[in-house]
């Protein structure tokens, strides 16, 4: 949807890189820097990185946030330019986006709760693969997955680690989450399936003494899990501000057909 209102008091935050520090001191001269808690929007500079992390720090407020590329990779992020940001924001378009909230129960009987933007992924830790069992809604329906790992993505990390091993790509609107295998061997044909944004995911380490599994929202990491469980939190929603015609969801459509 089109975002109405005026966004006159701006935070800007940036990472650590020189070109991303260069635009922060061009933009707070031109703009002025207000403090993120009395900003209407917060602007970051750099990587979906820093995207992320701008995500995470600013969950629970509400508060939009709109990113311009001065990193690496900036598939989150819009072009970057000093011309008059104000009338930028006032036309952007806005994506709202639910992030998972992850489970891990460790092999000690701790429990680890973290937020995931773009996914929930479990991993081998040694040389061994992991072995899992997979329930839906609390139905098995996998006995048994032997693989490098797994990973549930939501729409807006669909084109990230997702992706990579060979997962669906989501329309960012598309009340769906995607399940997929990080280099199955068992089933060897098994690519993944596509849940309802709904579902409650749990996932079971087989034989975790011998084969020890991590899991990962995101950048938090728990090792030695021994039970992970994975829903969509609809308590929080994320605005992401896009400028028109490079919108979210005009970029994951684009990534469908290869450009």
């Amino acid at each position: 949807m089109t975002a109405s209102q005026r966004y006159d008091r701006i935070a800007f935050v940036a990472s650590a890189g020189t070109e991303a520090q260069a635009a922060l001191a061009q933009l707070v001269a031109l703009y002025g820097n207000h403090d993120p808690d009395d900003a209407d929007v917060v602007v970051a500079l750099g990587g979906d990185g820093l995207m992320l992390q701008t995500l995470h720090r600013h969950m629970r407020t509400g508060k939009p946030i709109y990113g311009m590329h001065r990193g690496t990779v900036g598939f989150l992020m819009n072009e970057y330019s000093t011309h008059d940001l104000r009338a930028r924001l006032s036309a952007a378009r806005e994506s709202v986006i639910h992030p998972l909230l992850m489970r891990a129960t460790d092999v000690h009987g701790g429990i680890h709760i973290h937020h995931a933007i773009n996914e929930v992924a479990l991993f081998r830790q040694t040389y061994q693969a992991a072995r899992l069992r997979i329930l839906i809604d609390e139905h098995e329906r996998m006995p048994e997955l032997i693989a490098d790992g797994i990973l549930v993505a939501t729409p807006a990390g669909s084109t990230a680690y997702n992706l990579s091993v060979q997962g669906p790509i989501l329309p960012i609107n598309a009340a769906l989450l995607a399940l997929t295998p990080i280099s199955a061997f068992r089933p060897r044909r098994w690519r993944g399936a596509l849940l309802p944004n709904t579902a409650y995911v749990t996932i079971e380490v087989l034989e975790g003494e011998k084969r020890p599994v991590a899991a990962v929202a995101d950048h938090d990491e728990v090792r030695d899990v021994r039970r992970v469980e994975v829903l969509s939190d609809k308590t929080i929603a994320m605005r992401m501000l896009f400028d028109p015609g490079h919108s979210l969801e005009e970029r994951i459509l684009r990534e469908q057909f290869g450009y």
